[in-house]
């Protein structure tokens, strides 16, 4: 028998090629018993779309207050562009007049300077030459003296014209800016919600009828207690009278209740879909009264009511920013426009952050 060989040594090439593959074995295994990614928490979930539908409604009242002042500046623009056009016109008679007053004088003597300056170039520096104003009659001067405080304040109206144009302009942008951000962030809440199966999608809307039925509960167990704290507590100097019954609170609250189960409209007072502050406007509305449409002003249109003593009728605030309203019905309930996917429903004022409560003058 020959000599048995030793082995030889595996090659490098060899090497690595066994070193990959145990790696990819290994990978094999890890992978067989790696666990799938956890269930989204429900509860995370549903802060994030909360959190995502409140920067939504914020967005919403600035929008509200931005397309308010938009109006504002269109009425605006529209009556200065009519102040111009009337002075115009009666620049043009002006000038009509001065035109013949030239035609006599060339037939006689001449046109005298004064009034070829008034028809040639802007009359605002004529008075500032007083050598020229002496060289014409009373009646000359006068006319030319008319057409030179006419001719200043249709500058000026003009000068007004293009600066409302230009804010108006400026708040179209801020609201064309306003109106993507809502966009966005109603799209970011819905692709939140859309990575849920159709199961958790139902139990996050579970958990938000849980949360509802706590805050009524907790509002019930602490309406008796409330109510004696009202009777017992003095009324503030601040407070207003409280609205009489069958009066215009009824009227408000009646209309905010033909509205119950129509849905919610980001920037919309009706008749169809309202947001919080188009409801509350347009409840006021109908009772004779007109208050602001954004929600912060709303806030200074009238007296501060103190939450013991709020009555029907009286709007009520919620969160730092004062961004969402609502109008209080009694015992401890609101009628309000929630957001965007929600209909107009009555909750608990206790189930958001409360602010405070204003009664209308």
């Amino acid at each position: 028998m020959g000599k048995r060989r030793k082995p030889s040594p595996p090659s490098r090439a060899r090497m690595a090629v066994l070193t990959t593959a145990m790696a990819a074995g290994g990978a094999v295994l890890a992978s067989g018993t790696a666990h799938a990614e956890p269930t989204p928490n429900l509860a995370t979930v549903k802060e994030q779309v909360d959190q995502l539908n409140e920067q939504a409604e914020q967005a919403i009242e600035r929008h509200n207050g931005f397309q308010a002042k938009q109006q504002k500046l269109q009425g605006d623009a529209n009556l200065i562009q009519e102040k111009v056009a009337r002075g115009q016109e009666a620049m043009n008679e002006l000038r009509t007049r001065l035109g013949a007053v030239a035609a006599d004088q060339y037939r006689t003597n001449g046109i005298d300077p004064a009034v070829q300056l008034m028809l040639d170039s802007d009359p605002a520096g004529y008075l500032e030459r007083a050598s020229v104003q002496n060289q014409v009659s009373d009646s000359q001067a006068s006319l030319l003296k008319q057409a030179q405080d006419e001719q200043r304040k249709l500058d000026q109206d003009r000068a007004e014209a293009t600066a409302t144009l230009a804010a108006l302009d400026s708040v179209g942008t801020q609201l064309a800016e306003q109106k993507k951000e809502i966009q966005t962030k109603l799209a970011q809440a819905q692709a939140t919600l859309n990575k849920l199966s159709a199961e958790d999608r139902a139990k996050v809307n579970a958990q938000q009828s849980a949360e509802r039925a706590k805050a009524e509960a907790k509002q019930a167990a602490n309406a008796a207690a409330a109510d004696r704290a009202s009777r017992s507590a003095e009324r503030p100097d601040l407070n207003a009278p409280v609205p009489a019954a069958g009066g215009r609170a009824a009227t408000i609250i009646a209309f905010a209740q033909a509205q119950l189960g129509k849905p919610y409209g980001w920037s919309r007072t009706g008749p169809d879909s309202f947001d919080c502050s188009g409801l509350t406007s347009m409840a006021y509305r109908a009772a004779g009264v007109t208050i602001p449409r954004m929600s912060q002003d709303q806030w200074n249109s009238g007296p501060h009511v103190d939450r013991a003593n709020l009555q029907p009728g009286d709007l009520v605030f919620f969160y730092d920013d004062l961004h969402h309203v609502g109008l209080y019905i009694g015992d401890g309930k609101m009628i309000h426009a929630p957001r965007t996917g929600k209909n107009i429903e009555v909750l608990p004022i206790s189930v958001m952050k409360y602010m405070g409560a204003v009664r209308p003058a």
